[in-house]
């Protein structure tokens, strides 16, 4: 933790234990990446995954998110995973339960292309690279894989119950918490698949 990634806010919320950051980036599929291009900010989502003490992202080598993090760019990439909605009896005081992290950092191009491009596809979908053709050279050349280290970060987490004002608790209403979840629904063959062939099954 630095005094760029201090959790001000609910500092109680904190972790500073690396085994929760890459728990909740093992579970993340994408990234929000924030860029400061020519004095105007821009925030856009990518597929992630990581890849021991780094974060992996990839994207068109026509991007201007992937350009200028290629140039050496500072970004600040979060993730968040929405666990639940925490019900109160008062709208002020409820809120979600949630379990995010964010990272500062400067991206570095991957050694390995092909490699950090399968380890990106495998935690999209466990299993997916082999049962695929490898990419061509032609899409090598227009896509463009990035790593960001995970040196600096914070993560923060809320699993509370609702903490409801003391003259609240007579008011009929109910409170508590709804747990949320991203699970994968019955998938639609493409119209044009030519063999009967079991769907994959995605990490959620």
């Amino acid at each position: 933790m630095t005094s760029r990634t201090r959790v001000r806010r609910l500092p109680e919320k904190a972790s500073t234990d690396e085994a929760v950051l890459h728990a909740i980036l093992d579970q993340a599929v994408v990234a929000h990446i924030g860029i400061v291009d020519e004095g105007q900010p821009f925030v856009l989502p990518v597929a992630c995954a990581r890849d021991g003490d780094r974060l992996l992202v990839h994207g068109s080598t026509g991007s201007r998110l992937m350009r200028q993090m290629a140039q050496g760019s500072p970004v600040c990439a979060t993730v968040t995973l929405l666990d639940g909605m925490v019900l109160a009896r008062s709208a002020f005081n409820s809120s979600m339960h949630y379990r995010s992290a964010m990272i500062l950092g400067v991206a570095q191009p991957v050694d390995d292309d092909l490699e950090a491009l399968r380890v990106l596809t495998d935690h999209l979908l466990p299993g997916r690279w082999e049962a695929l053709r490898e990419p061509t050279r032609k899409e090598l050349a227009a896509t463009l894989v990035l790593a960001l280290p995970l040196r600096e970060w914070s993560v923060k987490i809320s699993d509370s119950p609702p903490e409801d004002e003391p003259d609240d608790l007579d008011d009929p209403v109910w409170a508590g918490v709804v747990p949320l979840r991203m699970v994968q629904g019955d998938p639609v063959p493409a119209p044009d698949l030519r063999f009967d062939l079991p769907a994959p099954v995605t990490q959620a």
